[in-house]
Protein backbone atom coordinates (compact mmCIF):
# COMPACT_ATOMS: atom_id res chain seq x y z
CA UNK A 1 0.00 0.00 0.00
CA UNK A 2 1.19 3.56 -0.96
CA UNK A 3 2.29 5.77 2.03
CA UNK A 4 1.67 8.90 0.17
CA UNK A 5 -1.53 8.78 -2.41
CA UNK A 6 -1.79 12.34 -4.28
CA UNK A 7 -5.03 12.61 -6.49
CA UNK A 8 -5.89 15.11 -8.96
CA UNK A 9 -4.01 17.89 -6.93
CA UNK A 10 -5.02 21.60 -7.72
CA UNK A 11 -3.54 24.41 -6.59
CA UNK A 12 -4.79 27.58 -7.55
CA UNK A 13 -3.96 31.32 -6.86
CA UNK A 14 -6.38 34.07 -7.07
CA UNK A 15 -6.08 37.22 -8.67
CA UNK A 16 -7.21 40.38 -9.56
CA UNK A 17 -7.58 39.23 -13.33
CA UNK A 18 -9.00 35.82 -12.31
CA UNK A 19 -7.75 32.59 -10.71
CA UNK A 20 -4.79 31.24 -11.50
CA UNK A 21 -4.28 27.06 -11.68
CA UNK A 22 -0.57 26.50 -11.00
CA UNK A 23 -0.85 22.84 -10.36
CA UNK A 24 -3.61 21.02 -12.37
CA UNK A 25 -4.76 17.44 -11.58
CA UNK A 26 -1.32 16.20 -10.71
CA UNK A 27 -1.25 12.44 -9.19
CA UNK A 28 0.94 9.84 -8.01
CA UNK A 29 1.61 7.61 -5.41
CA UNK A 30 4.97 6.84 -2.88
CA UNK A 31 5.58 3.51 -0.87
CA UNK A 32 7.14 3.07 2.38
CA UNK A 33 11.26 3.28 1.51
CA UNK A 34 10.79 4.49 -2.03
CA UNK A 35 12.47 7.98 -3.51
CA UNK A 36 10.25 9.68 -5.93
CA UNK A 37 12.35 12.70 -8.15
CA UNK A 38 10.12 15.18 -8.94
CA UNK A 39 12.21 17.15 -11.94
CA UNK A 40 11.35 20.20 -14.34
CA UNK A 41 12.39 23.67 -14.97
CA UNK A 42 11.93 26.52 -12.66
CA UNK A 43 7.94 27.75 -12.27
CA UNK A 44 6.81 23.78 -13.52
CA UNK A 45 5.14 23.30 -10.41
CA UNK A 46 7.57 21.15 -8.16
CA UNK A 47 7.85 22.83 -5.30
CA UNK A 48 4.14 24.27 -4.95
CA UNK A 49 3.29 20.57 -4.83
CA UNK A 50 5.47 19.50 -1.89
CA UNK A 51 4.58 22.85 -0.31
CA UNK A 52 0.70 21.60 -0.37
CA UNK A 53 1.71 18.58 0.44
CA UNK A 54 2.86 19.92 3.83
CA UNK A 55 0.57 22.40 4.38
CA UNK A 56 2.76 25.12 3.75
CA UNK A 57 1.33 27.22 0.75
CA UNK A 58 1.57 30.81 1.12
CA UNK A 59 -1.33 32.88 0.70
CA UNK A 60 -3.79 33.01 -1.02
CA UNK A 61 -2.50 29.83 -2.92
CA UNK A 62 -4.93 27.34 -2.17
CA UNK A 63 -5.58 23.42 -2.36
CA UNK A 64 -8.86 23.47 -4.83
CA UNK A 65 -9.06 20.10 -5.86
CA UNK A 66 -8.37 16.73 -5.24
CA UNK A 67 -6.99 14.80 -2.27
CA UNK A 68 -4.08 14.35 -0.44
CA UNK A 69 -3.78 11.00 1.35
CA UNK A 70 -1.03 9.99 3.98
CA UNK A 71 -0.84 6.68 5.20
CA UNK A 72 -4.99 6.21 4.46
CA UNK A 73 -6.24 8.87 5.90
CA UNK A 74 -6.41 12.69 4.28
CA UNK A 75 -5.00 15.66 5.14
CA UNK A 76 -5.41 18.30 2.99
CA UNK A 77 -8.65 19.79 4.65
CA UNK A 78 -6.73 19.53 8.22
CA UNK A 79 -6.90 22.10 10.32
CA UNK A 80 -4.09 24.32 10.54
CA UNK A 81 -3.29 23.07 14.32
CA UNK A 82 -4.10 19.21 13.11
CA UNK A 83 -1.58 19.89 10.15
CA UNK A 84 1.06 21.37 12.89
CA UNK A 85 0.80 18.59 14.77
CA UNK A 86 1.31 15.90 11.37
CA UNK A 87 4.51 18.34 10.30
CA UNK A 88 7.53 16.77 12.14
CA UNK A 89 5.65 13.80 13.28
CA UNK A 90 4.61 12.14 10.18
CA UNK A 91 6.38 14.33 7.96
CA UNK A 92 9.58 15.88 7.83
CA UNK A 93 11.21 18.32 5.21
CA UNK A 94 14.41 19.41 3.65
CA UNK A 95 14.81 22.79 2.57
CA UNK A 96 17.53 24.01 0.05
CA UNK A 97 18.85 26.86 2.48
CA UNK A 98 19.35 24.99 5.79
CA UNK A 99 19.91 29.08 7.53
CA UNK A 100 15.63 29.09 6.92
CA UNK A 101 15.52 25.91 9.16
CA UNK A 102 17.70 25.78 11.69
CA UNK A 103 17.24 28.80 14.62
CA UNK A 104 20.81 30.76 14.65
CA UNK A 105 19.82 31.61 18.47
CA UNK A 106 19.68 27.94 19.61
CA UNK A 107 22.37 24.81 19.85
CA UNK A 108 21.84 22.51 17.28
CA UNK A 109 21.38 20.20 20.10
CA UNK A 110 18.41 22.22 21.58
CA UNK A 111 16.53 22.06 18.49
CA UNK A 112 17.21 18.29 17.98
CA UNK A 113 15.85 17.71 21.34
CA UNK A 114 12.82 20.14 21.43
CA UNK A 115 11.57 18.52 17.76
CA UNK A 116 11.82 14.86 19.73
CA UNK A 117 10.15 15.76 22.72
CA UNK A 118 7.51 17.51 20.74
CA UNK A 119 6.37 14.31 19.11
CA UNK A 120 7.68 11.65 21.06
CA UNK A 121 7.54 10.63 24.76
CA UNK A 122 10.84 11.30 25.79
CA UNK A 123 13.14 12.43 28.95
CA UNK A 124 15.52 14.98 28.85
CA UNK A 125 18.36 12.39 28.88
CA UNK A 126 17.21 10.08 26.90
CA UNK A 127 16.35 12.97 23.91
CA UNK A 128 19.86 14.02 24.19
CA UNK A 129 21.08 10.71 23.55
CA UNK A 130 18.76 10.17 20.67
CA UNK A 131 20.36 13.55 19.36
CA UNK A 132 23.75 12.60 19.47
CA UNK A 133 23.04 9.28 17.81
CA UNK A 134 21.05 11.16 14.91
CA UNK A 135 23.92 13.47 14.35
CA UNK A 136 26.51 10.42 14.41
CA UNK A 137 24.24 8.83 11.77
CA UNK A 138 24.04 12.06 9.65
CA UNK A 139 28.13 12.13 9.68
CA UNK A 140 28.88 15.08 12.15
CA UNK A 141 32.36 13.58 13.23
CA UNK A 142 32.72 14.09 16.97
CA UNK A 143 28.74 14.17 17.53
CA UNK A 144 29.13 14.34 21.64
CA UNK A 145 31.50 17.37 21.79
CA UNK A 146 29.67 19.59 19.56
CA UNK A 147 25.93 18.56 20.35
CA UNK A 148 26.08 21.93 22.25
CA UNK A 149 27.63 23.84 19.37
CA UNK A 150 25.13 26.74 17.19
CA UNK A 151 24.52 26.35 13.49
CA UNK A 152 26.89 29.50 12.35
CA UNK A 153 29.91 27.13 13.49
CA UNK A 154 29.45 24.43 10.93
CA UNK A 155 29.96 24.43 7.37
CA UNK A 156 27.16 24.45 4.89
CA UNK A 157 27.40 21.11 4.46
CA UNK A 158 27.69 20.08 7.62
CA UNK A 159 24.54 22.19 8.49
CA UNK A 160 22.01 20.13 5.69
CA UNK A 161 23.31 17.26 7.64
CA UNK A 162 21.78 18.42 11.00
CA UNK A 163 18.96 19.47 8.92
CA UNK A 164 18.65 16.16 7.58
CA UNK A 165 18.99 14.75 11.42
CA UNK A 166 16.10 17.25 12.24
CA UNK A 167 13.91 15.94 9.65
CA UNK A 168 14.54 12.71 10.77
CA UNK A 169 14.56 12.88 14.38
CA UNK A 170 10.83 12.33 14.94
CA UNK A 171 10.75 9.10 12.62
CA UNK A 172 8.30 10.89 10.07
CA UNK A 173 6.71 8.41 7.48
CA UNK A 174 7.17 11.08 4.54
CA UNK A 175 10.41 13.41 3.69
CA UNK A 176 9.41 16.22 1.23
CA UNK A 177 12.97 17.13 0.39
CA UNK A 178 13.28 20.45 -1.78
CA UNK A 179 16.68 21.11 -3.77
CA UNK A 180 18.24 19.53 -0.54
CA UNK A 181 21.74 19.48 -2.46
CA UNK A 182 21.72 22.68 -4.34
CA UNK A 183 23.72 24.71 -2.34
CA UNK A 184 26.32 22.20 -1.84
CA UNK A 185 29.68 21.75 -3.97
CA UNK A 186 29.70 18.36 -5.81
CA UNK A 187 31.68 16.45 -3.21
CA UNK A 188 29.27 17.08 -0.77
CA UNK A 189 26.24 16.60 -3.00
CA UNK A 190 27.29 12.80 -3.05
CA UNK A 191 27.66 12.55 0.50
CA UNK A 192 24.55 14.21 1.45
CA UNK A 193 22.56 11.68 -1.84
CA UNK A 194 24.35 8.71 -0.19
CA UNK A 195 23.36 9.81 3.26
CA UNK A 196 19.50 10.58 2.51
CA UNK A 197 19.08 7.20 0.67
CA UNK A 198 20.82 5.25 3.34
CA UNK A 199 18.66 7.02 6.35
CA UNK A 200 15.34 6.61 4.32
CA UNK A 201 16.18 2.55 3.91
CA UNK A 202 17.09 2.36 6.76
CA UNK A 203 13.83 3.57 8.47
CA UNK A 204 11.37 2.52 5.61
CA UNK A 205 10.80 6.35 4.93
CA UNK A 206 9.34 7.44 2.27
CA UNK A 207 10.48 10.41 -0.01
CA UNK A 208 9.48 13.16 -2.17
CA UNK A 209 12.78 14.59 -4.05
CA UNK A 210 12.20 17.59 -5.68
CA UNK A 211 15.10 18.65 -7.76
CA UNK A 212 16.18 20.32 -10.90
CA UNK A 213 19.11 17.82 -11.47
CA UNK A 214 18.80 15.01 -13.34
CA UNK A 215 22.15 14.02 -11.87
CA UNK A 216 21.03 13.89 -8.44
CA UNK A 217 17.47 12.29 -9.47
CA UNK A 218 19.30 9.21 -11.50
CA UNK A 219 21.38 8.88 -8.80
CA UNK A 220 18.89 8.76 -5.74
CA UNK A 221 15.19 8.22 -6.73
CA UNK A 222 13.92 4.61 -7.45
CA UNK A 223 10.73 6.43 -9.84
CA UNK A 224 10.90 10.08 -11.22
CA UNK A 225 7.97 12.01 -12.22
CA UNK A 226 8.81 15.00 -15.04
CA UNK A 227 6.64 18.40 -14.77
CA UNK A 228 5.57 20.46 -17.20
CA UNK A 229 3.41 23.57 -16.24
CA UNK A 230 1.79 22.53 -13.46
CA UNK A 231 1.24 18.68 -14.93
CA UNK A 232 3.12 15.22 -14.94
CA UNK A 233 4.66 14.73 -18.20
CA UNK A 234 5.80 11.66 -17.86
CA UNK A 235 6.78 9.12 -14.62
CA UNK A 236 8.10 6.17 -14.27
CA UNK A 237 11.63 4.28 -12.95
CA UNK A 238 14.21 6.28 -13.20
CA UNK A 239 16.48 3.98 -15.69
CA UNK A 240 13.71 3.91 -18.44
CA UNK A 241 12.58 8.00 -18.13
CA UNK A 242 16.30 8.52 -18.61
CA UNK A 243 17.34 5.78 -21.27
CA UNK A 244 14.18 6.01 -23.37
CA UNK A 245 12.20 8.83 -22.67
CA UNK A 246 8.42 8.58 -23.95
CA UNK A 247 7.63 12.67 -23.62
CA UNK A 248 8.83 14.80 -26.17
CA UNK A 249 9.81 17.26 -23.21
CA UNK A 250 11.79 14.40 -21.39
CA UNK A 251 13.70 14.11 -24.09
CA UNK A 252 14.93 17.34 -24.71
CA UNK A 253 15.41 17.75 -20.59
CA UNK A 254 18.05 14.17 -20.88
CA UNK A 255 19.18 15.25 -24.62
CA UNK A 256 20.22 18.66 -22.73
CA UNK A 257 22.76 16.75 -20.07
CA UNK A 258 26.19 16.53 -21.14
CA UNK A 259 27.67 12.85 -21.62
CA UNK A 260 31.19 11.55 -20.88
CA UNK A 261 31.08 8.53 -23.33
CA UNK A 262 30.07 10.45 -26.04
CA UNK A 263 31.79 13.92 -27.19
CA UNK A 264 29.19 16.78 -28.76
CA UNK A 265 30.14 19.62 -29.81
CA UNK A 266 27.03 21.43 -28.86
CA UNK A 267 24.28 20.37 -26.41
CA UNK A 268 20.69 19.75 -27.71
CA UNK A 269 17.97 22.74 -26.43
CA UNK A 270 14.46 22.78 -25.92
CA UNK A 271 13.59 25.98 -27.87
CA UNK A 272 11.42 28.49 -26.56
CA UNK A 273 10.02 28.62 -23.06
CA UNK A 274 7.56 27.49 -20.30
CA UNK A 275 4.46 29.57 -20.74
CA UNK A 276 3.00 31.74 -17.76
CA UNK A 277 -0.11 30.69 -15.64
CA UNK A 278 -1.66 33.46 -17.33
CA UNK A 279 -0.91 31.99 -21.23
CA UNK A 280 -1.40 28.54 -20.84
CA UNK A 281 -1.84 26.95 -24.49
CA UNK A 282 -5.01 25.30 -25.34
CA UNK A 283 -4.41 21.36 -25.54
CA UNK A 284 -1.55 19.70 -24.53
CA UNK A 285 0.92 22.90 -22.77
CA UNK A 286 3.86 21.60 -24.23
CA UNK A 287 3.11 22.14 -28.39
CA UNK A 288 4.01 25.15 -28.98
CA UNK A 289 7.42 23.84 -28.53
CA UNK A 290 7.20 20.52 -29.18
CA UNK A 291 9.58 19.02 -32.94
CA UNK A 292 6.69 15.86 -32.61
CA UNK A 293 2.95 18.02 -32.60
CA UNK A 294 0.09 17.49 -34.88
CA UNK A 295 -3.05 18.82 -34.74
CA UNK A 296 -4.45 17.24 -32.05
CA UNK A 297 -1.72 18.31 -29.61
CA UNK A 298 -2.89 21.77 -29.86
CA UNK A 299 -6.44 20.91 -29.00
CA UNK A 300 -6.76 18.03 -26.79
CA UNK A 301 -4.95 17.74 -23.72
CA UNK A 302 -3.31 14.01 -23.21
CA UNK A 303 -3.80 12.42 -20.01
CA UNK A 304 -1.17 9.82 -18.69
CA UNK A 305 -1.06 7.20 -21.35
CA UNK A 306 0.90 3.81 -21.00
CA UNK A 307 4.31 4.25 -22.91
CA UNK A 308 6.08 1.03 -22.86
CA UNK A 309 7.52 1.14 -18.69
CA UNK A 310 6.52 4.97 -18.32
CA UNK A 311 3.30 6.92 -18.75
CA UNK A 312 3.59 9.83 -20.54
CA UNK A 313 0.75 12.70 -21.42
CA UNK A 314 1.47 12.67 -24.74
CA UNK A 315 -0.47 12.06 -27.87
CA UNK A 316 1.95 9.87 -29.47
CA UNK A 317 1.06 7.04 -27.46
CA UNK A 318 -2.64 7.08 -27.95
CA UNK A 319 -3.45 4.18 -30.46
CA UNK A 320 -4.04 5.94 -33.78
CA UNK A 321 -2.92 9.14 -32.68
CA UNK A 322 -2.42 11.15 -35.90
CA UNK A 323 -5.61 9.79 -37.96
Amino acid sequence: MALLDVENLVVEFPTRRGVLRAIDEVSFSIDPGEVLGVVGESGAGKSLTGAAIIGLLEPPGRVAGGRIMLNGQRIDDLSPERMRVLRGRQIGAIFQDPLTTLNPLYSIGRQLVETMQTHLPLSDRDAKERAIKWLEDVGIPAARARIDAYPHEFSGGMRQRVVIALALCAEPRLIIADEPTTALDVSIQAQIIALLKRVTREHGTAVMLVTHDMGVIAETADRVAVMYAGRIAEIGPVRDVVQSAAHPYTEGLMGSIPSLEHRVDRLRQIDGAMPRLTAIPKGCAFNPRCPSAFARCGEERPDLLPAGATRAACWLHAGGARG
